[in-house]
């Protein structure tokens, strides 16, 4: 395996509460990295040889912009291509966009903006329209991430007839609570194996504000800030993890055999089924399904 990707959470807060989060982004969410903690992992993706992209997201990390501006000046000064994923919500007119967005050009090697509507409550936000053109005058590349309402059940995906340039909806975080009502489940039956993450071979991780290294959100490998993430890193075993060696063994089903999790019959998608079991199962195994932020839970 080859490491060549870590994306920092750099907080858990958010100025927008989304019905589709996966980390259950929020105003009243709890963790947001220091200097000093990204210094340290930064150094220690440095240190590990492989990592070529480093990515801050959140939540939303422009909320705390003095730590972010720092954290991207570093991990470009260290030799790593630079991304950053925002919902744009400080781009509230054009002169505002470039002033925020100036210090990162020629650093940042890809501004993604969320900008549909789950985010915003529009299909597009004039926010996220106004930092996307704004990026483009500064160079500074830029693209723009859709994720489709699940609002069309009449259709065989759970997530309705996706537009081209869009995804649709993953039914896991505060999604498999707040947007599962109304869409067309699934036989749990078929949910053999998971669609989404290359969970044997990752390629990239997110590290959170308390040191978690997730594989999947919410499906955690150790901890940086208690081991070296290299140590970690050539520790990971996906085949004895409790959580991902099922997975890949058979999917959220083997999941929620191999554990005795009793299941229902039906589901929006594999990303669901999985959730569920893993909400189940946090008692038992507490640090492969971390923190409680990750699963809804206030801290």
């Amino acid at each position: 395996m080859i490491l060549t990707g870590l994306h920092l959470l750099l907080t858990y807060k958010c100025n927008f509460e989304c019905d589709h989060c996966f980390v259950w982004g929020s105003p009243w969410q709890q963790g947001t990295m220091t200097l000093a903690q990204i210094e340290d992992i930064l150094e220690q993706g440095r240190e590990l040889g492989t990592v070529e992209w480093v990515y801050f997201e959140g939540g939303e990390p422009c909320l705390f912009y003095p730590v972010l501006l720092r954290a991207v000046r570093r991990a470009s000064d260290l030799g790593f291509r630079v991304g950053i994923v925002t919902n744009g919500y400080w781009a509230i007119a054009r002169e505002d966009a470039l002033e925020w967005l100036r210090p990162f050009a020629g650093r940042v090697d890809d501004l993604s903006i969320s900008n549909d509507a789950l985010h915003g409550g529009d299909i597009e936000t004039e926010c996220a329209l106004i930092a996307e053109r704004s990026a483009q005058e500064l160079s500074i590349p830029v693209a723009t991430i859709r994720i489709a309402p699940p609002d069309a059940p009449d259709v065989a995906s759970p997530s309705g007839q996706i537009p081209p340039g869009e995804s649709g909806v993953r039914f896991r975080g505060r999604a498999a609570e707040k947007l599962v009502p109304g869409v067309r489940l699934q036989s749990a039956d078929g949910m053999t194996e998971c669609p989404f993450e290359n969970l044997r071979d990752p390629g990239r991780i997110h590290v959170d504000p308390f040191g978690h290294l997730h594989v999947c959100q919410g499906i955690t490998i150790g901890n940086l800030f208690d081991r070296p993430l290299r140590e970690v890193w050539e520790g990971y075993d996906p085949d004895r993890h409790p959580i991902v060696g099922p997975l890949l063994r058979g999917g959220p089903v083997a999941l929620a055999n191999d554990h005795d999790v009793p299941h229902a019959d039906r589901y929006a998608d594999a990303c669901h089924m999985c959730y569920e079991t893993r909400r189940a199962l946090r008692d038992r195994f507490s640090s492969s399904l971390a923190p409680d932020q990750m699963y809804g839970v206030e801290a």
